[in-house]
């Protein structure tokens, strides 16, 4: 039998307890509202303080970039307000000082160049694409009032008013020659055909940095300057090679047609602090494979040979050229030659305690087997030779390849936080 309300007591009953029930839920959500309330304001309550929270946190963050930007700026100008040290350089007078422009100034040997002539007074333009160059070989004398870099590449004419033109602007290393051999060609033909048309315009003297690249792989030894050359004109170097060649014959052909002041160089192999790391050279890649015990790579039987100049004679030469009265071709490099194998066993005694072991492999093409210049031409008529021994120059290359590989593997820290002896590293 079902129990319900319906068949308990009464109908009077029922209504009754059917009331009594009505008011105990209406007591019940009287009693609970409150609560209900309480909870939902404190859910919005959080909510809200949550959303004041974030805003000011954002708020502080803002505030915390205004400041950073507002010490940048402040870093900016204290550095204007402190004057810039600069290496100590000659003082001359207007009659005596030349506004000089090198292009390809930020790489390895135009650097150097930039250094001499800044040091010797006078004012120096430096054009770069910094392809292969960079700033930081040249940023010691940003700010000089004697020194001007512009970003230009010289395949692109360029209006300026110089007394002498140093072009050595072009790539110099098989690797960076060969990436872009059309790009090579251009630079040593077009870009010469635009400096020699500057040099023609302001009635300028101009040198052109050539190469013993021109003498290809040599069929006579030692190279002199009346040798024309055992080149392959369509090899992987030819870029390079040819590419120099027409630069000399433009040379030439201004010389005479425009009575332009021309002076060229022959550069042999030449090696010293500030070389790309990368560049793929004899000198740099033994160097670097030394220092950090790797196998010493040796393209070929290791029996073909070079000769090297230190830097600093590089730069003496072609400045005495530029000085000079002479507009032949004139070799600048080392007559001493050393053999591959030598070479990379002079390396391994000078890189202490190295194990590095020799591995050969197999010959590049076009590969010259034999280089070494007679500089008579040079020591005739400029009165040079070159006067740092390898030992000496090799033990400062390799002093420069040992920071820079330090510097590579440190943190980046701005130069202007390092203390003085700190610099030295960098």
């Amino acid at each position: 039998m079902r129990y319900s309300i319906y068949n308990f007591g009464t109908s009077q009953q029922r209504a009754a307890i059917i009331c009594l029930l009505f008011l105990c839920l209406l007591a019940v959500y009287h009693l609970l509202q409150p609560l209900l309330k309480y909870e939902l304001n404190s859910k919005m309550k959080n909510e809200e303080k949550l959303l004041k929270n974030q805003r000011e946190v954002l708020s502080e963050i803002t505030a915390l970039k205004n400041k950073i930007n507002e010490l940048e700026i402040s870093l900016e100008q204290a550095e204007f307000r402190v004057p810039k040290t600069f290496p100590n350089i000659k003082f001359l007078n207007y009659k005596d000082r030349k506004r000089i422009l090198v292009t390809g100034g930020a790489g390895f040997v135009g650097s150097h160049l930039v250094d001499y002539l800044m040091k010797e007074g006078h004012e120096v333009i430096v054009v770069d694409n910094f392809f292969t160059g960079r700033k930081r070989n040249v940023e010691h004398w940003i700010g000089h009032g004697n020194f001007e870099l512009i970003h230009h590449d010289i395949v692109n004419p360029l209006t300026i008013e110089v007394d002498e033109i140093y072009h050595l602007a072009s790539p110099a290393s098989p690797p960076h020659y060969m990436l872009n051999p059309v790009k090579t060609i251009k630079t040593n033909t077009v870009g010469t055909i635009n400096m020699l048309g500057l040099a023609r315009r302001v009635n300028a003297k101009i040198l052109i940095a050539s190469t013993s690249e021109v003498y290809g792989d040599p069929e006579i030894h030692p190279q002199s300057e009346t040798y024309w050359g055992h080149v392959n004109p369509i090899g992987p170097r030819a870029c390079y090679d040819e590419g120099k060649r027409v630069a000399e014959a433009l040379s030439y052909a201004y010389a005479k047609q425009e009575k332009v002041q021309v002076r060229v160089a022959r550069i042999f192999n030449t090696y010293g602090p500030r070389m790309h790391m990368n560049d793929g050279r004899v000198v740099s890649n033994f160097i670097l494979q030394a220092l950090q015990n790797e196998s010493i790579t040796i393209y070929g039987h290791g029996k073909q040979t070079r000769s090297f100049q230190y830097v600093s004679d590089l730069v003496d030469g072609l400045v005495a050229l530029m000085n000079s009265s002479y507009s032949l071709p004139v070799n600048l490099g080392n007559p001493i030659e050393h053999n591959i194998d030598e070479f990379a066993q002079i390396i391994k005694s000078i890189v202490n305690g190295v194990n590095s072991s020799i591995q050969y492999l197999p010959a590049v093409e076009d590969d010259p087997q034999r280089r070494r210049p007679d500089i008579s031409r040079a020591k005739k008529h400029l009165n040079w030779e070159p006067k740092v021994s390898l030992d000496t120059g090799l033990r400062k290359a390799v002093e420069y390849f040992r920071r820079e590989i330090l510097r590579s593997s440190m943190p980046i820290v701005p130069q202007k936080f390092l203390k003085r002896g700190d610099k030295d590293l960098w």
